[in-house]
């Protein structure tokens, strides 16, 4: 029992500080320029919920009719803490994918509070949905990432 009461302990301190350790990010993201986002291609990006946290992929960005489209992809998974996601980008190959493309004006990708976790090269294969998407002349939203895939 008093193990059990330690261990769940330790969580909520885990949970706490990856909320704190998020809310610190995105603080100062905001404060650096909220005006113009400071990501670019192969940025890995947090987001969190009331479950978790989860991740974005910035795939590219582009100037489109004078403002800036952002092209993201979503993964499916959520982690209870920052460290965990981050510790999943190390294999990124076993991550599901949830959606290939979003495509987001700057408006809405601004209402997706996210912050950096690293950086890599964008596989080609990452960037085949956003192609198609290219070839179709595909929309482009104006709501949140979160919004779009029906996380909130």
């Amino acid at each position: 029992m008093l193990k059990e009461r330690i261990l769940a302990r330790r969580r909520e301190g885990a949970k706490k500080r990856s909320v704190l350790i998020f809310a610190r990010r995105v603080s100062l993201l905001w404060w650096v320029g909220r005006m113009s986002l400071h990501y670019e291609p192969g940025d890995d990006l947090v987001f969190q919920l009331e479950s978790g946290f989860g991740l974005l992929r910035v795939l590219a960005f582009e100037e489109r009719e004078g403002q800036t489209v952002w092209h993201l992809m979503a993964y499916e998974e959520l982690f209870p803490e920052v460290e965990a996601a981050e510790a999943a980008l190390a294999a990124p190959l076993g991550l599901s994918v949830r959606a290939a493309h979003l495509a987001l004006t700057e408006h809405a990708f601004e209402k997706t509070p996210v912050a950096r976790l690293g950086n890599r090269p964008v596989r080609d294969e990452e960037l085949a949905a956003y192609r198609d998407w290219q070839r179709r002349g595909g929309r482009v939203h104006e709501r949140s990432a979160l919004l779009l895939l029906g996380l909130r």
